[in-house]
């Protein structure tokens, strides 16, 4: 969507400009696709590409949410447009739903079935017998075949250090959100932008101290991607949920500067209202998370 000087009634149906970011949307992604295939490979130009298709990619960004920004601020919109972006955020977020699902199906498959059937669990004890006689069918798996390249790890992550305190960091961000949501429909800027600003703080503090937790997992105990199941499974689902947090928290800074300026009103904020779904969303999926991959 591109700025357009036409103002449209409520009665309109609103049918956007041509637009040229989808396009360059495509070559952005299509270019990074291309870097980081190259860089896996070893190819000396794969972080340059790499680069330039990121740097395309943010050039996007801003450049289509300003067009939609600058178009609401306008007026533009009506209420069909408000319904289609209602209905745009609940399915992308039952995307998400999806793509975390798949990750902790994954989890579940691996401890509940695949370990115990390499355990001889409903196959009469056999197939430990002649596929790995010295294994051990328990969770975590910290005894890996190391014919295979896989590392050895000291011990897992406790759910009682970092992640506990994550948990209570995230569940109150939500608090802090609800309550910055509040001030906006009940038209107090001084509670909508306090509120907003203590989110993204708690938003930074959380992906600082992951961050902190990964550089103990990876230098004190040895636990990496390469240390079997447990430490695949724990890095694809914490390191993709730190990477929902650290977007989540770059859209929640761009609603507060928006909030700054005044862009919203008690009846027209659906800009806040759909970062805030996300994030309650990264909430939900966080305590999942501290419940099956820390606690038990």
């Amino acid at each position: 969507m591109s700025k357009s000087n036409i103002t449209y009634s409520n009665a309109d149906y609103y049918v956007p400009d041509s637009s040229r970011w989808p396009l360059i949307a495509s070559i952005a992604i299509f270019t990074m696709f291309v870097g980081g295939a190259t860089l896996l490979n070893g190819a000396n130009i794969g972080p340059y590409v790499l680069g330039a298709g990121f740097i395309l990619f943010v050039y996007m960004l801003f450049g289509w949410f300003g067009d939609v920004i600058a178009e609401s601020e306008a007026g533009t919109f009506n209420g069909q447009v408000d319904v289609s972006f209602r209905m745009g955020m609940a399915w992308f977020i039952f995307s998400e739903v999806m793509f975390f699902a798949a990750f902790f199906g994954a989890l579940y498959y691996a401890r509940m079935y695949s370990i115990p059937w390499l355990g001889g669990a409903g196959s009469g004890g056999a197939t430990n017998e002649f596929l790995w006689p010295e294994f051990a069918s328990a969770w975590p798996l910290f005894n890996t075949p190391d014919s295979y390249g896989f590392s050895q790890f000291k011990e897992v992550i406790g759910a009682w250090g970092v992640p506990f305190w994550n948990t209570l960091i995230l569940l109150t961000s939500g608090v802090t959100c609800t309550w910055a949501h509040w001030g906006l429909k009940i038209g107090s800027r001084k509670h909508l932008i306090a509120g907003l600003s203590v989110t993204v703080v708690l938003g930074i503090i959380f992906v600082a101290m992951q961050a902190e937790e990964y550089r103990h997992a990876y230098h004190a105990l040895g636990l990496t991607l390469n240390s079997g199941i447990y430490g695949a499974t724990f890095f694809l689902l914490t390191g993709f949920h730190g990477f929902h947090v650290t977007m989540g928290t770059i859209m929640l800074a761009t609603i507060l500067a928006r909030c700054i300026k005044g862009h919203f009103t008690h009846e027209n904020h659906f800009g806040f209202e759909a970062c805030a779904w996300y994030w309650h969303f990264v909430d939900v999926v966080w305590i999942g998370l501290f419940i099956f991959v820390y606690w038990v």
